[in-house]
């Protein structure tokens, strides 16, 4: 059975949702929290970029419901609010890497098809 499509209404939801793994710096934080909760300091670490930075991302990753964050005494802590992030973004990377795959074949056998 398939899913019925997302309503016209619903639409502007979710490209922010999208929109808001759309950068690079987001995903790579999300990696970081894949094995669980990290304090803001860790993850500035972890990224090799600055605390600013980080906690920018963190915190709109966090107004848009992906993150949760707790607080301990002057520490922050944040951890993915749904492992369904997770899911999400291996179905989208396996699907890109199949189709770069598949680019690499096409050339590959459009060169090889040109030598002779």
């Amino acid at each position: 059975m398939k899913d019925k499509p997302v309503s016209q209404e619903h639409m502007p939801q979710l490209a922010q949702y999208f929109s808001v793994l759309g950068e690079p710096m987001r995903l790579r934080l999300l990696d970081l929290l894949r094995d669980g909760e990290k304090c803001v300091q860790d993850l500035v670490a972890a990224s090799e970029t600055s605390q600013a930075n980080v906690s920018k991302h963190l915190k709109v990753m966090l107004q848009a419901g992906i993150l949760t964050r707790r607080r301990q005494g002057t520490l922050a802590y944040y951890s993915v609010e749904d492992d369904l992030i997770f899911e999400l973004c291996n179905l989208v990377y396996h699907r890109l890497r199949g189709r770069v795959e598949q680019q690499a074949h096409y050339f590959r056998d459009f060169s090889l098809l040109n030598k002779k």
